[in-house]
């Protein structure tokens, strides 16, 4: 899963950082834990095939980023309203490692939770990702945007995202049911604000803008990796300028729209490519950028 810290574009990334060509010594510092490990970077694979994390796989993963099995009364009182209302998220179905600690609370004791509408199955096969797979997925639940606006107004929270799997299946992308669910918090729970973490909807701008008119505050977009590495990382179906469209369009289809994408490191790229990613963003005017550590799902 990714853990994300956010930056304001435009930015200047550390010249010093390693390069996924060159033989690096990574230190993991927290706390508790202090260890220093020497990975040797290879090249990508040949063949294309797999994600290139430049990981020893016989290399335990530093103690830090392991997470206790998730429980607690407000964990449970999440997970029971979520299952009440037949609702889907990404903590669960991407087996986010930081799930108990999201839905407990955190520090602030406010639980949250990344809703995942139009079910729990994708029409696309991203590698990275651990959401089950399939042509035909069941159709989507006509009562989820209203069980979806009930769940999080009873929760009490000011802010929350909304993301979805992929539909290729159906005629809109599923962007319709999107903008039904952001309409039903907003009646709701008019003061909420909401964040979508859309798909890419094949290119169709008209569905991103169905979205962008639907009332929330923040549209995002993941371009997921550097250019190079797309058809490596994502569903063919996906793509890079594609992606950078679907951003540029939401820009310029609201006055004031915040727009919101998201590269996860690790995968092989280098400082330069990603230097040229963050340009490609800040070229469409996306507000926020958010780099993630991939961390390859067991």
């Amino acid at each position: 899963m990714i853990h994300q810290c956010i930056s304001k574009l435009p930015f200047s990334p550390s010249p010093s950082l390693p390069t996924s060509r060159s033989n690096s010594t990574l230190r993991c510092e927290s706390p508790a834990t202090s260890n220093e490990m020497v990975v040797k970077r290879d090249p990508p694979y040949p063949d294309g095939v797999g994600l290139h994390t430049g990981r020893d796989p016989n290399v335990k993963k530093p103690g830090w980023l392991r997470q206790r099995a998730p429980q607690g009364e407000k964990y449970e009182e999440v997970k029971e309203s979520l299952s009440r209302l037949k609702l889907n998220t990404v903590c669960e179905e991407a087996q986010c490692p930081n799930i108990g600690e999201c839905w407990n609370g955190g520090g602030d004791g406010i639980a949250t939770a990344t809703i995942m509408l139009l079910g729990d199955t994708c029409t696309r096969g991203c590698r990275f990702c651990a959401v089950k797979t399939s042509r035909n997925p069941a159709p989507p639940d006509p009562m989820e945007p209203y069980n979806t606006a009930k769940a999080i107004a009873s929760w009490g929270v000011d802010y929350i995202v909304l993301t979805s799997v992929d539909r290729d299946d159906l005629p809109d992308g599923g962007s319709s049911h999107f903008a039904e669910t952001v309409k039903a918090m907003k009646m709701l729970k008019p003061d909420i604000m909401v964040e979508c973490l859309t798909s890419d909807f094949r290119g169709d701008l008209n569905a991103v803008s169905t979205i962008v008119h639907s009332g929330l505050e923040v549209f995002a977009h993941n371009i997921e990796t550097v250019k190079r590495l797309q058809r490596i990382v994502r569903d063919p179906r996906a793509g890079y300028e594609q992606s950078l469209s679907v951003l540029k369009h939401a820009k310029l289809s609201k006055q004031g729209m915040i727009t919101k994408s998201s590269i996860m490191l690790g995968l092989g790229e280098t400082d330069d490519e990603l230097k040229k990613a963050m340009a490609d963003l800040r070229a469409r005017d996306v507000d926020i950028l958010t780099l993630g550590q991939y961390l390859q799902v067991s």
